[in-house]
């Protein structure tokens, strides 16, 4: 199994999309880097040579930031707005939505489980 920057990628998937499976590299940026590295998207990544793997390696810590670099810094600029108190801080902090979207329904990926509040009963009518 190919390994690129301490990632296993799959082996039996071509090697523009087998390259998404690390951090921070979507399919643009895959066909970006295998162009770059003069390698062919469609060749299988198990059909990947040892110079063609270093290629890519290579290209990848020169010229992009992925996998915990990336990560690291993701989390420090949301750990930032939270210590400054933004108000995408605060959303951040209440685990709800950062982008705008409605609360009063959905968002349930935020929110989590919906939490039932028990059943009132209305006080019987004075005579």
């Amino acid at each position: 199994m190919p390994r690129i920057l301490g990632v296993d990628i799959p082996q039996g998937k071509k090697t523009f999309i087998a390259l998404t499976y690390l951090y921070g590299v979507g399919r643009t940026l895959s066909y970006k880097i295998l162009a770059s590295a003069k390698v062919d998207p469609d060749k299988r990544a198990k059909d990947l040579t040892e110079s063609e793997l270093s290629a890519i390696t290579m290209i990848l810590q020169r010229d992009y930031k992925i996998e915990g670099d990336l990560r690291r810094d993701i989390h420090q600029n949301i750990k930032r707005l939270m210590d400054i108190r933004t108000y995408r801080g605060l959303r951040h902090l209440k685990g709800l939505p950062v982008r705008g979207q409605r609360t009063h329904t959905n968002s349930r990926t935020r929110k989590g489980k919906r939490k039932t509040i028990g059943g009132l009963t209305k006080k019987p009518a004075a005579k």
